[in-house]
């Protein structure tokens, strides 16, 4: 062992002894551990709220958006087949969306209506994940009246069930004498899914394509565009950029998840650095408690710290054991931070006893990820925040006089 490691766990040790540094070192280990658990726990909170919100949004949207310039594809088919030719496209399926009114006996509400293929919606959309009763394959059943699959909380709001009748009232419809007669048409509840998020399942609705066209009137085998899956979220631009390229002859457009959702996520990064630098903050308070307990053992080692030096330990050895010696108070209250934040993290994660407002919150629990780059980075700052606090306390060690600490010993 070092010269200086060891005098500094001889004086760390021995705090016991003077119990008023000893309770200002504890108190310092302690500020230090309370940040750096906040800190791990928040920023976990942080990045599952993040991950937990992206993963629901492209569950029910796609990573790629085509659409047209001119109101509609006809030509979507040609079209699907060149944007599977790109690298890194998993999966490609056609869409028809509008706004429309769904009315039941008990109610009426405004509803967004996606007419999907359910034969090739599964490669790209999460719906058939998200089923709570009856399925997506039902919506090509030839029944005496086309299906639907609603959200649950449109469910409860209206009180309807597998198999129940609605209808939908279409934006498009005819003039007479009597004004204008919008275009309404019967379905029945072929299933009810739930995302967990209160927006998407109180106002989304999914037919087939040819019930959608049929009640909006498109005239002829038109779709609203095409919806996209790719194999890395975080490639979209580049694989956009290869899309736009590849399908550049078609009169459409490409939009990603990330353009289509930036000001959200840009205010989730945002958020997140704020409550790093606030929580921070705690432990910089414990990096304080750190320089008043060093300033306090060189007071009381004035004597010590002379004889080492008259026996010839240099100025370099004396600032080394302080800041060794702060630099261990640093570590044991992040390690101990470490014991507090993780275990917590983790419980929050398995038993998600925290719960939330769907109607408030887009989930209904606290979401919590821990990532290893954001455990480096809360361990690190910790670490250089505690041994910057050493550095002033280890000068003004390093730089007292032999002869002036013994004049009046």
């Amino acid at each position: 062992m070092r010269f200086e490691t060891f005098v500094a766990l001889r004086y760390l040790f021995a705090l016991r002894k003077q119990s008023f540094i000893s309770v200002i070192s504890l108190f310092a280990i302690c500020g230090v551990a309370i940040g750096v658990g906040a800190l791990i726990v928040v920023i976990g909170v942080m990045n599952g709220f993040s991950t937990d919100l992206r993963d629901k949004i492209l569950g029910v949207n796609a990573h790629i958006l085509i659409t047209s310039m001119r109101g509609g594809i006809s030509d979507y088919q040609e079209l699907a087949d060149e944007a599977k030719k790109v690298p890194g496209v998993t999966g490609v399926t056609p869409f028809v969306y509008s706004e429309v009114m769904l009315s039941t006996r008990t109610g009426v509400k405004g509803v967004v209506l996606r007419g999907i293929d359910p034969a090739t919606s599964s490669s790209v959309l999460s719906l058939s994940k998200d089923m709570i009763s009856g399925s997506v394959s039902r919506l090509n059943d030839d029944g005496d009246f086309p299906g639907i699959i609603i959200g649950s909380e449109l469910a409860k709001r209206l009180g309807l069930t597998e198999g129940s009748l609605v209808n939908l009232l279409s934006p498009s419809g005819r003039s007479s004498s009597a004004g204008f007669t919008p275009k309404v048409r019967r379905f029945t509840v072929a299933g009810i899914f739930r995302t967990g998020m209160f927006e998407y399942d109180s106002s989304m609705g999914y037919v087939s394509i040819p019930a959608a066209r049929q009640l909006l009137g498109f005239k002829g085998d038109v779709v609203s565009g095409l919806e996209i899956s790719v194999n890395d979220v975080y490639n979209v631009k580049e694989i956009s950029r290869e899309l736009r390229d590849k399908i550049s002859s078609f009169t459409v457009y490409v939009r990603n998840w990330q353009e289509m959702n930036a000001n959200l996520f840009a205010a989730l990064e945002l958020e997140k650095t704020a409550m790093f630098i606030i929580l921070a903050m705690i432990v910089l308070v414990g990096s304080f408690s750190i320089v008043t307990t060093l300033v306090m053992l060189v007071i009381q080692k004035t004597k010590d710290i002379a004889v080492l030096m008259s026996l010839g330990a240099d100025k370099k050895s004396i600032r080394n054991i302080f800041m060794f010696q702060g630099t261990f108070i640093g570590l044991a209250g992040t390690f101990i931070g470490f014991l507090i934040g993780v275990p917590l993290s983790l419980l929050l994660k398995e038993y998600q006893f925290i719960k939330l407002p769907s109607n408030v919150y887009p989930v209904d629990y606290l979401p919590v990820r821990l990532e290893a780059l954001d455990l480096f980075t809360i361990g690190a700052a910790a670490f250089l925040l505690c041994f910057v606090a050493t550095i002033y306390p280890a000068r003004r060690a390093a730089g007292l006089s032999p002869s002036e600490a013994l004049r009046y010993e």
